[in-house]
């Protein structure tokens, strides 16, 4: 190392991981420090092209201590979680080298050296889209691969789940189920992989963004008061998610949406029960939140058989899963219908991701918005409710892979020469 200490070298890996939504929710944990769940749950991961978290981790002799920035502002290390990440990622750091840079480090030399994290969302923090759970599985895939950890996904798993719980899914793509476990040390609360991204690729998701303010109550403060206040927690960790959880691995294994749907809704409601049965009550939906259940309940029942499926994670923001891009198209002509933008929105921003689904409802500009017909389950009830601007956006995606490394170095976000923010 002492040569290496005169040249200040900087060795760095960008990477980039997606984000979930759960289809089967995690509420509740046994083991508040190892963040140990009380029950199972299953994720969809969303495509990285919309929704991800991309980190630069950067390793130098120069840097006097760990720093981290999220989108641009420098934030505190010091907390629990990201300590839990650093020291298990540290502890199973190998040997290192670099030959382009002549670059040594050996396994004892982690525990001696710093780093630098930037990580970027490429959409709101902290409102509810799991980006929590994106940007710790990010901070511990980067890290890993700095750092040469031999360990495969799943037991990096168990680390990203030390930063928050529903982070060990994001370390996989397609459907994933996130094991709670049953040892103290939580070695065997891990996530498996149930399908890839490919198996059911039909489907389509869209997601309502309702608010992307920060959420008043934080999931971690909001699942504690719900396992220390509500009666109802307790059935549904020990009787109703056990018997869900067989339920919905058969249903993606046989891409079986009527189930699927079934099974989602369901499920997404009794969290938002038990939200309200804690004390005091958790109201993470509002009323745009009920509006959108009301249009897919109707839209569903007309039809005979779902045609899409809703979830809401703690935020107000609706996660729909459309059976297939035809039904995504018909789902998005609803939504537009209902919840109009403001008359001054330009149509690109309101309506992103996958755009090209706008192009199939044959929607170009804000005047073909406004011709929507309404709806025909709804042709009784006129004049049919508009609720302008009560949607921020709308993102257009669907399942997708997970994490990746970056190699090309134009995606880092910091600086090769320093380490610091570009």
């Amino acid at each position: 190392m002492a040569e290496q200490q005169l040249q200040n070298w900087v060795l760095m890996v960008t990477a980039q991981t997606p984000t979930n939504i759960a289809v089967i929710k995690y509420w509740g944990k046994r083991d508040e420090d190892l963040i140990l769940a009380i029950n199972d749950s299953i994720s969809v991961t969303l495509d990285p092209a919309h929704l991800c978290t991309t980190t630069t981790v950067a390793v130098s002799p120069a840097f006097d201590q760990d720093r981290m920035w999220l989108n641009g502002k420098e934030i505190s290390l010091s907390g629990g979680r990201y300590q839990n990440c650093l020291r298990e990622i540290r502890a199973r750091a190998s040997d290192v080298e670099d030959e382009n840079k002549g670059i040594k480090i050996a396994k004892k030399d982690w525990q001696n050296l710093h780093v630098h994290v930037a990580s970027y969302n490429n959409f709101p923090t902290a409102a509810g889209l799991a980006s929590s759970a994106a940007g710790f599985a990010c901070l511990v895939f980067s890290l890993a691969k700095l750092m040469n950890v031999q360990e495969d996904n799943g037991k990096l798993s168990a680390i990203a789940r030390q930063g928050s719980g529903s982070a060990c899914r994001s370390l996989y793509g397609g459907f994933v189920k996130w094991i709670m476990g049953k040892e103290e040390n939580g070695g065997d609360s891990i996530a498996v992989q149930l399908v890839d991204e490919k198996h059911w690729d039909e489907l389509v998701i869209i997601i309502a963004v309702v608010s992307s303010r920060q959420k008043e109550t934080s999931s971690t403060s909001g699942m504690r008061d719900t396992v220390e206040t509500s009666a109802l927690i307790e059935h549904r960790a020990k009787v109703v998610v056990p018997k869900r959880i067989i339920q919905m691995e058969e249903a993606i294994q046989n891409r079986d949406f009527p189930t699927f749907a079934q099974l989602t809704c369901a499920d997404s409601n009794q969290f938002h029960a038990v939200c309200m049965d804690t004390s005091p009550p958790i109201f993470y939906m509002n009323d745009t939140s009920h509006r959108v259940i009301s249009c897919v309940e109707k839209w569903n029942r007309s039809e005979g058989t779902p045609q899409v499926a809703y979830t809401f994670d703690a935020g107000p923001n609706a996660v729909l899963i459309a059976r297939n891009r035809k039904a995504a198209t018909l789902m998005l002509q609803r939504l537009l219908f209902h919840f109009p933008p403001n008359s001054d929105t330009d149509l690109n921003s309101y309506v992103i991701g996958d755009k090209s689904i706008l192009k199939d409802a044959g929607i170009q500009d804000i005047k073909d918005v406004e011709a929507l017909p309404p709806p025909p389950e709804i042709k009784d009830k006129v004049p049919a409710q508009k609720y302008k601007g009560e949607i921020s956006y709308f993102i257009c995606t669907r399942p997708g892979r997970g994490p990746v490394l970056l190699t090309d170095d134009s995606h880092a976000l910091l600086n090769p020469e320093n380490g610091l923010p570009k």
